[in-house]
C-alpha cells in the first residue's frame, strides 16, 4: 500500500489543506529509526517528521536482489522508496543530506531520486539489519539492474546506518 493515497484520503476526509495535514502525521509508537527535518511541508509541531519501523512498513515496499561492493554474493533488500519517504514528509528544495549514526553525511540532488530507486532498506535477506550489520536503515540501489548504479557517486550515496535526512533549499 502506498502512503500517498492514504495521505490524500486523510486530507479529504478531514478537510485539511497541506498546512493542516502537518499536525495529522502519525506519531511513531516504536523506536524512531529515521528523522526528517529541514524544508518540509508536513512536519509536526516540533518541526520534524519521525518514522519507526511500523510507519515504514505501511508504505509501498520494494524488494530486489543485487550484489554490492561491500558483501559477498547477492543480497536481497526490502525497503521503501526514498522518494516515497520524502513525499510523505513533503521534502522541498534542491537536495537532501542523508546522515548516518556516525555523522557520515552525503548529499543527493532531489532530481536524481527516481520513483523506486534508491530504497531505504530495513530488511536484508528477510531479516532486520543490526547496527553491526549496516542497519537499521541503509540507502541502497539495485546495483545489478543498471550500470549507472555502479559508480563511485552512487556507492558514496549508499549510506548505511541511516539516521536522519535533512531537506535543503
Amino acid at each position: 500500500m502506498s502512503i500517498k493515497p492514504t495521505l490524500c484520503a486523510l486530507s479529504l476526509i478531514l478537510g485539511l489543506t497541506s498546512e493542516g495535514l502537518a499536525e495529522q502525521l502519525p506519531v511513531p509508537t516504536g523506536d524512531v529509526l529515521l528523522t526528517l527535518s529541514g524544508a518540509l511541508t508536513h512536519e509536526t509541531a516540533d518541526g520534524v517528521v519521525t518514522l519507526d519501523r511500523a510507519l515504514l512498513e505501511v508504505m509501498e515496499t520494494v524488494e530486489f536482489t543485487t550484489s554490492t561492493i561491500w558483501m559477498e554474493g547477492e543480497v536481497t533488500f526490502t525497503g521503501v522508496p526514498l522518494r516515497d519517504v520524502l513525499d510523505y514528509a513533503g521534502a522541498q528544495g534542491q537536495e537532501i543530506s542523508a546522515v548516518a549514526l556516525n555523522d557520515y553525511k552525503i548529499e543527493i540532488p532531489l532530481s536524481e531520486i527516481e520513483e523506486d530507486t534508491p530504497i531505504i532498506a530495513y530488511l536484508m535477506n528477510g531479516e532486520p539489519m543490526s547496527r553491526r550489520n549496516k542497519g537499521p536503515l541503509w540507502i541502497v540501489y539495485n546495483y545489478d539492474s543498471d550500470a549507472k548504479y555502479r559508480s563511485e557517486v552512487i556507492y558514496s550515496r549508499s549510506i548505511w546506518q541511516l539516521d536522519r535526512i535533512v531537506s535543503n533549499n
